[in-house]
């Protein structure tokens, strides 16, 4: 927890209380919370509401029920600066008191959901009358049970290592609008400091927090606070973190192509095997409107077979590249999300038909977060961004002589990918530090070529670069 007298920032939290009586009825019946032995991060302000009847909660998608049993309830809207995933985290709690002041009912966040606080024949899980909780390791979901976090183990111990800090600032729909630091650089900055921050859960929960060593203040005192703390964690991270030590993207170019079939998911696997954060893969489309993974419109370099992939329905390429099947998107956003990797797509050629299908897929993988769409094709890129803002688009481009603040900002894209591989024998010097200037001013993410010169790489990691493309993407992990 963080200490007001050390914080600079977190002095700026406003502790006015808009009623001395709610505020000690929060602090009377404040929830105990068990951790992990190994849990790195613990709440430091926990905004209450007090309900004296049926309303709509300011701070969660849902409506308070004050049934005829209960008194009062509280709800806590419990804040920690770090979640293992990303810059900041929101649980909340419920505890439902009677008229003879005892609690009758709790309930808690879970994974954007909640659920009832009860155990064996529906007891509530109360220690000497307080509410107690269990905490995710490094996620924070709240169960009242371990049974509850021994099930999503698995999850949990990537969420707490591999997938570590890769969500970079988190916005939820309660805070668009309010928080403005959601960009490529502040992404790798909240990557890089959590990533050093991973552990091993151990299930041992005898760690006791008891949330009434938190600040208390009334939620909207927190909800105004909030967007002002991530600026001030974005510009920490920026000071203390130079750009030779930011955890860039590792990307599988075509996936570990240099060991494996360009875009077959034997690749993707490889890929994942070799470090990499996301692959990058190139779609096209069937005849009849199915997107399906290839880099070249014909069929002749890898399967020998004439014609174009446009020529054939989806189930007639099965068959024709049966040796080594090409992959349909949903089959590969499927073996990414297993591998716990993202998605670059080069968007060669889509349809409107197909442009269904691809968000269709994404959106029933929960995807969109984790894939980034790219195309040499600005109209591509246009018409993405115009019916889905919130996907993340990058712009390809050849040629050293194009502005790419210009470039990117006219179809609102969010990352510059410049393809300068074969311009230079030293092609990272390309980007000049009045290049990365601009860009970086922009608030634009820089994605390069694939590259499988070590001292390039470690050249271009140097700069700061925001991504990097290989073939050989075990390269790309620092040393």
């Amino acid at each position: 927890m963080f200490n007001m007298t050390t914080d600079t920032h977190f002095k700026t939290l406003d502790t006015t209380q808009n009623s001395e009586d709610d505020h000690q009825l929060a602090q009377r019946y404040a929830p105990r919370i068990r951790f992990d032995m190994k849990e790195p991060f613990y709440p430091s302000v926990a905004g209450y509401t007090i309900f004296h009847e049926t309303a709509k909660s300011p701070s969660f998608p849902r409506t308070i029920e004050i049934q005829p049993n209960v008194t009062f309830a509280i709800e806590y809207a419990v804040w920690w600066d770090w979640d293992m995933g990303h810059l900041y985290e929101l649980e909340h709690i419920w505890v439902y008191v009677d008229a003879d002041g005892k609690i009758v009912d709790g309930e808690a966040s879970w994974h954007g959901g909640y659920h009832q606080m009860v155990v064996a024949e529906g007891q509530l899980p109360l220690e000497d009358g307080r509410l107690t909780v269990y905490s995710e390791p490094g996620k924070h979901a709240f169960a009242p049970s371990i049974e509850w976090l021994l099930e999503r183990k698995p999850h949990t111990i990537s969420s707490c290592g591999i997938t570590a800090g890769k969500m970079g600032v988190h916005v939820t729909p309660l805070f668009e609008g309010y928080i403005h630091d959601r960009t490529p650089l502040n992404n790798r900055l909240v990557h890089t400091y959590l990533e050093r921050q991973v552990f091993e859960p151990t299930f041992d929960f005898s760690n006791t927090f008891d949330l009434e060593r938190a600040v208390f203040v009334p939620w909207d005192n927190l909800f105004k606070w909030i967007p002002s703390r991530i600026t001030w964690w974005t510009q920490e991270l920026n000071r203390t973190i130079p750009p030779n030590e930011r955890r860039g993207i590792r990307i599988a170019h075509r996936g570990a192509s240099a060991y494996a079939q360009e875009n077959s998911l034997e690749s993707f696997h490889k890929a994942a095997e070799l470090g990499s954060d996301m692959v990058e893969v190139d779609i096209r489309n069937t005849s009849d409107n199915q997107p399906v993974i290839a880099h070249d419109a014909s069929l002749k370099r890898l399967y020998n077979v004439d014609g174009q992939i446009s020529d054939y329905t989806l189930d007639e390429l099965k068959e024709i590249t049966k040796s080594s099947p090409i992959s349909t998107f949903e089959e590969t956003v499927k073996v990414c999300r297993e591998l716990h990797m993202g998605l670059y797509l080069d968007i060669k050629e889509i349809s409107e038909e197909s442009a269904i299908i691809i968000f269709d897929v994404i959106d029933r993988h929960h995807f969109i977060k984790n894939s980034i769409f790219g195309s040499f094709r600005p109209d591509h890129l246009a018409d993405i961004k115009a019916n889905r803002p919130d996907a993340l688009t990058s712009i390809l481009f050849s040629s050293i002589h194009v502005d790419p603040v210009a470039l990117a900002q006219s179809i609102q894209a969010d990352y510059v990918h410049p393809c300068w591989e074969r311009r230079a024998p030293q092609p990272h010097k390309l980007l000049t530090s009045e290049w990365l200037a601009a860009v970086r001013t922009a608030n634009l993410g820089i994605v390069c070529w694939h590259e499988e010169r070590p001292d390039e790489i470690e050249a271009l990691w140097n700069l700061g670069v925001d991504a990097i493309c290989s073939d050989m993407p075990e390269l790309l992990v620092r040393k």
